[in-house]
């Protein structure tokens, strides 16, 4: 588990230990930015099977496959059982699903809670169907359970969605319409949902009410106010504090859905050649997944935004892609050319730089290759930067199981035609994404703190401090669920709980941590290779007792250690 998932899983963790399901904390400190239903889900799962990495990603990996059959029943529901398994194929071997749930986000589960509400949504309006009022509070029940996951957002996207539906199809004030949505009971299920979490934090956390527009450092005011003004009014206007996020640039955020949608963005073209006329059960979902993808995408052209935000929208791209693809066509056939084409230059790519860093030595991990003078770490693909020539050298394996993937496509895809092709592309995809994993092995001691903290339980006890911000070590705390004290670590998201009423005095800065250091007491100190000279100049190379070194990353003690 990486320094970024360990922090969810942490989470998770001190709520079954601590018994205070409420409020979040990482190190004692209130960590208010985030709903709490992926916790609650890995806390549940950790009371159930003991906890452990495997287990804080069970969640993410159940939601993930809930959602690829999720997509395949609604498409055969729409459009017939074929277009149904390619709408799910799709959903499931996409690059875009596979890159963002390898990290501990909520947002696959928004994903599925999304794509269930705006099947129910149609269902509830089908005149066919039978129980539309049951329907109807499903819908209701993935609004407040989207409330628990992503805030706002959970209940904004189906919500807007529908309503552009209604509009387009002229139903917005239809009492037919909305007799069968069942509105007014629907509110009272979202608000049974949501509305104790969100009461007992704002109790928990005061003060309850406070409108101020403007967000700085050393300023608390209480939970309701981050959680909903500067969480969510403040971010989407990018005015936020602290500032920790970065955001995609406006035509990437666009652009980069052929990545995230790959292999079968290669299909997009045929979608604009479907019929969106609401005439039948088809043409109806197609136009709701046009409506439901164009809010979304629109709604983030103007807003600050990640790779990933767009996630719920994915469900709606695999429908028409599974439509169109069941229809078949000469759009169709283009597209798959196209991909063995991607597919044959990719396979010659892997296996020329597998070829051309075949001399090259491998000492230690990977981190000795890389060119870490980035900056870019808070966009998912951040670390790709980090790659050289070199560095590739660690993922030889990867590159010529990867080769072998875009191999096996593109000839298949020569040599087959229709839903054989499709086949192929599928085996393809989880051929890469085996690659991909076995990369991620190597990067394992880059991503993640568990070789040192795996060391710091083999040493004698003491205290532990850790350099900079909680995320940046969070496996340690994982791994040993050990509390530390933060050296120049009142930064980032930990920076408004600190200021909070009864915050643990956990944050040092260099003369408290000089202090502690000479002091008789037993100290560790997890922190990058880089401040060593740093470090050194505040307390002495001879108090710096190496113990472990893995991926740039040091934990040194000052006192010897008795091997």
């Amino acid at each position: 588990m990486d320094d970024v998932d360990a922090v969810q899983a942490q989470i998770a963790r001190n709520m079954l230990e601590s018994g205070d399901w409420v409020t979040a904390r990482l190190d004692g400190v209130a960590y208010l930015e985030k709903a709490p239903f992926i916790y609650w889900l890995m806390a549940g799962c950790y009371r159930v099977l003991g906890v452990s990495d495997v287990v804080a990603r069970l969640p993410v990996a159940l939601s993930s496959i809930a959602l690829c059959l999720l997509t395949a029943w609604f498409g055969a529901w729409a459009f017939g059982k074929r277009a149904g398994m390619f709408a799910g194929l799709c959903m499931s071997t996409c690059v875009g699903l596979f890159l963002f749930t390898r990290i501990q986000i909520p947002d696959v589960m928004l994903t599925f809670t999304t794509a269930l509400a705006m099947w129910a949504f149609l269902r509830a309006l089908d005149e066919d169907e039978a129980r539309p009022r049951l329907w109807a509070a499903t819908m209701a029940v993935c609004l407040g359970l989207g409330l628990l996951l992503k805030s706002l957002i959970g209940a904004l996207f189906p919500v807007a969605a529908g309503l552009l539906y209604l509009g387009v199809t002229r139903q917005l004030f239809s009492a037919r319409a909305w007799r069968r949505l069942h509105p007014f009971s629907g509110i009272l299920i979202v608000l049974a949902i949501a509305a104790p979490w969100h009461i007992l934090a704002a109790i928990q956390n005061p003060p309850l009410f406070d409108f101020t527009m403007h967000s700085v450092r050393g300023e608390y005011h209480g939970f309701l106010w981050f959680f909903f003004i500067n969480e969510q009014l403040l971010r989407f206007l990018n005015l936020r504090f602290p500032r920790d996020y970065n955001t995609v640039p406006r035509l990437y955020f666009w652009l980069f859905h052929l990545l995230w949608l790959f292999p079968w963005s290669v299909y997009l073209p045929s979608v604009f050649r479907l019929s969106y006329k609401p005439v039948d059960r088809a043409g109806q979902t197609r136009l709701l997944a046009l409506c439901w993808t164009g809010f979304i995408l629109v709604f983030f052209t103007f807003s600050t935004t990640q790779e990933y935000y767009s996630m719920p929208c994915y469900p709606a791209l695999a429908l028409l892609l599974g439509s169109a693809m069941a229809a078949g066509g000469a759009w169709i056939r283009r597209g798959t050319r196209v991909l063995a084409v991607i597919a044959a230059a990719a396979t010659l790519v892997c296996f020329g730089l597998a070829f051309a860093v075949r001399n090259y030595p491998t000492p230690g991990d990977i981190f000795n290759a890389l060119d870490t003078r980035h900056s870019n770490y808070t966009l998912s693909l951040g670390h790709m930067s980090d790659l050289t020539l070199p560095a590739l050298a660690y993922l030889r394996v990867p590159l010529v199981v990867a080769g072998c993937a875009f191999f096996v496509g593109a000839l298949a895809m020569l040599l087959r035609k229709g839903r054989h092709s499709f086949a192929a592309t599928a085996l393809m995809m989880m051929i890469f994404f085996h690659a991909a994993r076995l990369a991620l092995v190597v990067f394992d001691p880059y991503l993640s703190s568990r070789p040192l903290a795996e060391a710091l339980l083999r040493s004698p006890e003491g205290k532990l401090i850790v350099n900079h911000h909680y995320y940046t070590y969070s496996s340690v705390f994982f791994y040993t669920n050990r509390n530390a004290l933060l050296l120049n670590g009142r930064t980032n998201n930990l920076i408004y709980g600190s200021y909070a009423p009864g915050a643990p005095p956990v944050f040092i800065d260099d003369s408290q941590f000089a202090q502690l250091w000479r002091a008789g007491e037993r100290c560790y100190l997890v922190a990058d290779d880089k401040v060593r000279e740093r470090l050194e100049k505040l307390v002495g190379s001879e108090l710096l007792n190496t113990v472990s070194e893995s991926g740039g990353k040091m934990l040194v003690t000052n006192r010897p250690l008795v091997r």
